[in-house]
């Protein structure tokens, strides 16, 4: 599948104000994962499921009915700038469909391609890879005492409204990020949950701030559920073979991983 766009500005201000962070040059070229805003795939209101995902005609569509989507990480290269102000072109494909089972009954792995090209080159290789699970409640782990940012840390404040701000952004309509009742009563769920991307986003800014830039591959997991009550910290530690991320809960609780390279 193919799509191509002007790429404006106006989005990525729109996340700069969203995170609290510098707008770059974004006629230079855009941050590592701003990406994310661009070239979306936009479903009919018809198309869309009960929880809010595109049940037909995109890219993932579920495997089955009733089945719980979840972004669980991916890899993303950049070898160029994508810049606003002119066409880029996006293409996905889905790469492989795995089925195992799991404690929480049938899963399905999914890996998921996209390119962007601009100017006649591959500017972002991305691979995504995302789970779909039978419903059922899942288990989760208990809060802990608050442990306080450290030097270097990034904290990011969670709230209804930025989780709804951020689906607006990426045309994310998945229902647990914005609808608590549904996200409570129907997923089963303490709360909000903070979006996949937006954790990663908040690892690849730490990495921004510190001065990371130029071509970069970062390869980045979600390893735990992140809810709106409990925070958001960032920090990216830098080293001789690379960057390590993470992001973890104001308890301490480690819920995205990353590394740059």
């Amino acid at each position: 599948m193919d799509r191509t766009e002007l790429i404006q500005p106006e989005p990525a201000e729109a996340l700069a104000a969203l995170l609290g962070v510098p707008l770059p040059d974004v006629e230079a070229g855009l941050p590592l994962l701003w990406h994310w805003l661009y070239l979306l795939e936009r479903p009919a209101q018809a198309d869309l499921g009960p929880d809010g995902h595109p049940l037909r005609g995109g890219v993932l569509a579920p495997p089955g009915p009733g089945r719980r989507r979840m972004w669980a990480g991916g890899r993303v290269r950049t070898s160029g700038a994508l810049r606003c102000g002119e066409p880029a072109t996006r293409h996905s494909e889905v790469l492989s469909k795995t089925e195992k089972h799991g404690r929480s009954g049938a899963l399905t792995f999914v890996v998921v391609a996209h390119r962007i090209s601009q100017r006649g080159q591959v500017v972002v290789d991305e691979r995504q890879d995302v789970v779909y699970r039978e419903a059922g409640l899942p288990s989760l782990p208990e809060d802990g005492p608050v442990v306080p940012p450290a030097a270097g840390d990034r904290a990011l404040d969670v709230t209804p409204t930025l989780l709804f701000r951020f689906s607006a952004l990426t045309y994310n309509a998945h229902r647990i990020h914005y609808d608590r009742d549904y996200s409570r009563d129907v997923e089963g769920y303490p709360g909000l949950l903070t979006h996949g991307p937006l954790q990663a986003l908040a690892m690849a800014e730490a990495a921004r701030a510190a001065g990371c830039d130029g071509d970069q591959t970062f390869d980045y997991r979600l390893v735990s559920p992140l809810f709106d009550h409990q925070g958001l910290i960032a920090r990216a530690d830098i080293a001789a073979d690379g960057v390590t991320t993470a992001v973890r809960d104001r308890h301490g609780r480690q819920t995205a991983t990353g590394t740059l390279r």
